[in-house]
């Protein structure tokens, strides 16, 4: 699977974050009454650590506040005191490596169980998780099935929001499991292809790297950085639609997360991509990604 990784019993004494105070993982909890819990109104970001550094942690905090202003609630710790939180659990967890953050940001605790925002009264919870997550790699390459849930038109859900509300992504992700698969490949409402459940999804034809549009899909931060990666080096990169024919046909294909960075596809609905083997176009692109995660470092 794309988030598969090594089991490290350091996360059961891990430290969590809850508004600024740190807690055993066994004691760490929030409302039965908290907007995340009762309706999924909330926001999150995974970060990956990489010796020390929170990598691309302002692209991560652009989403995060975007998300905040775009539910209308008002983050009440500024990017600097959040920085800071987040190296602080951080310190207080000795971690310094194959660690990875999921930070949590809901619009706060209710006075009853409604929907309407205008009951909550606290300000928001913000959560801070690390574990000690090491990917587990593929080198062969996972297979995706692609699942009749659609990345669906922004007047309904805007998939451009990282909300806590995944349940078009869960719902493709139980259809992929059930069909054998590693990961879902979703369509957009207009039949091409879209992105995947928890990751993006690149293929590469005749020499040019090609990825969705973007209109139905999360601004991917690892996806970002692989197209500014690509067009910098001279490949030809466009975010265009395309269908499960040039899928099919594809030389190459892989997937980009914050977790796992450049992993390749070997297998799209029982077709092996190009000779399921050979990934040129990914291997450089992967090279250079772990090159730009190294200067962050520096």
């Amino acid at each position: 699977m794309s988030h598969d990784y090594a089991l490290d019993p350091r996360n059961d004494e891990i430290l969590i974050d809850i508004n600024g105070e740190l807690f055993p993982r066994d004691e760490a909890k929030v409302s039965v009454f908290d907007s995340g819990f009762m309706l999924g109104d909330g926001v999150w970001e995974g970060l990956r650590v990489h010796k020390g550094t929170i990598t691309f942690l302002e692209r991560h905090f652009d989403r995060l506040y975007e998300g905040a202003k775009t539910l209308d609630f008002q983050m009440n710790v500024s990017r600097g005191e959040l920085r800071a939180r987040l190296y602080a659990c951080l310190k207080a967890n000795k971690m310094g490596d194959d660690v990875h953050i999921r930070l949590m940001v809901t619009r706060g605790t209710r006075s009853t169980p409604y929907q309407d925002p205008r009951v909550t009264v606290t300000p928001p919870t913000i959560v801070i998780i690390p574990e000690y997550k090491k990917p587990v790699l593929n080198d062969k390459g996972i297979s995706l099935f692609t699942v009749h849930v659609r990345r669906g038109y922004p007047d309904v859900q805007d998939q451009k929001l990282n909300s806590h509300s995944k349940l078009n992504c869960i719902t493709a992700c139980i259809q992929a499991t059930k069909a054998g698969a590693d990961e879902a490949l979703m369509l957009d409402p207009h039949g091409f292809v879209s992105t995947c459940n928890s990751t993006h999804f690149f293929i590469v034809r005749k020499g040019e790297l090609w990825t969705s549009t973007g209109d139905y899909c999360l601004g991917g931060i690892t996806r970002s950085v692989v197209l500014e990666l690509a067009q910098a080096t001279g490949i030809v990169a466009r975010t265009k639609n395309f269908s499960l024919t040039d899928v099919y046909g594809a030389d190459e294909a892989f997937i980009t997360g914050t977790f796992a960075g450049v992993s390749p596809v070997r297998e799209i609905d029982g077709r092996i991509i190009g000779d399921g083997e050979t990934r040129p176009m990914m291997k450089r692109l992967e090279a250079l990604y772990l090159e730009r995660i190294e200067a962050e470092n520096t």
